[in-house]
This record gives C-alpha cells, sequence and structure tokens, in this order.
C-alpha cells in the first residue's frame, strides 16, 4: 500500500487501558505505525491519572499499575510525544488517518487525551474502523469480524500479544491485505 501519491497517511493505532471509557479509566499504553512504513513506529507507557482500574484489563495486557506510576510518562508529554512523532512520518501535504481495530475505542481514548491535553487532535473527528471495513469488503457478518476470526485469514490464526506497539503493527499487516484484496477484487 502506498499513501505517498495520496493526501492521506493512515496511522495504525492500538491502546490498552484500565477500563472501558475515558472519563474514568486512564490510558495507559499507545502504540502506533505508519501502514505504510510500519517500521516507522511509535509506543509510550502513560502514568495512570488515577486509582480506577478494572482487573480484567490488567490481566489483558498486563502491565503494571506500580511500575506505570513510577515510570510511565505524563500524559500531557506523551500526547505531546505522540503528535511530535505524527509531525514526522506524516508529511505537510497529508492527512493523518487514524485507523484500528475496533477504532471507536482505541479513538475514544485517544481524542480524549489530545484534547485533554494539546487542545487539539491531530486526527480531527475521524477513524477509520478496520473491523467495519472487514465486514463491508467480506460481506460478514459483525460477530464475524472479531480478531480471532479475522486473524485466521490475516494473521495465520496468531494472537494478538496485547502490546499496543505490536497490535498497532498487527493492524497494519491486516489492513494492508484488506485494501489490496479490495482494491484488487
Amino acid at each position: 500500500m502506498n499513501t505517498t501519491s495520496y493526501d492521506e497517511a493512515y496511522i495504525s493505532v492500538d491502546v490498552e487501558t484500565a477500563g472501558p471509557f475515558p472519563s474514568r479509566y486512564s490510558l495507559l499504553s499507545i502504540g502506533a505505525c505508519s501502514v505504510s512504513q510500519p517500521q516507522k513506529s511509535f509506543y509510550i507507557e502513560l502514568q495512570p491519572e488515577n486509582d480506577e482500574m478494572l482487573p480484567e484489563a490488567f490481566a489483558i495486557h498486563g502491565l503494571s499499575i506500580e511500575a506505570l506510576r513510577a515510570n510511565g510518562v505524563p500524559p500531557a508529554e506523551a500526547m505531546a510525544r505522540f503528535e511530535s512523532w505524527l509531525e514526522e512520518v506524516v508529511s505537510q501535504d497529508q492527512v493523518p488517518i487514524f485507523v484500528a481495530f475496533n477504532a471507536p475505542f482505541d479513538w475514544m481514548f485517544i481524542s480524549e487525551y489530545f484534547h485533554r491535553y494539546l487542545g487539539h487532535n491531530p486526527f480531527g473527528h475521524a477513524a477509520l474502523d478496520i473491523k467495519a471495513y472487514y465486514m463491508g469488503s467480506t460481506g460478514s457478518t459483525w460477530k464475524e469480524t472479531s480478531m480471532r476470526n479475522v486473524s485466521e485469514d490475516y494473521l495465520n490464526g496468531r494472537k494478538i500479544s496485547h502490546n499496543a506497539e505490536e497490535d498497532a503493527l498487527d493492524q497494519a499487516k491486516i489492513f494492508i491485505r484488506l485494501y489490496e484484496e479490495f482494491r484488487n477484487s
């Protein structure tokens, strides 16, 4: 997939969090990569904003709240670093397009944190959801868009790691294949 001839730069983003929504639970890690150049990736772990957390979230991603409190980057600095990285990988004649697997979840955290700490969201007000793209391009049902099902076809059945950077890279692989298959059909 070559986005250099277009005015859009697809950026695969994944997050790990302390719970299901940003007004109560902290964003804990961000992983991202350029879809056209996945080697240009970004990863950061954030200090939690509060003590609210769901044990089942930590059972999934395996991050340590104590380690994040001690070693995580303050949220304002983390978002500034993410924006700086975006400015490095997205040329001035391009618009960054947020791409994620279950984009509504990841986008709400990223948008909330960008607005809260920087006053704006470089991605704007929209996100491209790989699950919906898969459903539309394959004619599948919503239930069939689970990562378990999609990974069978696009990651050789390998499960995602729940490390935000690794998952962003896997999402980019899935999106590239879906995009190319749909354009070639």
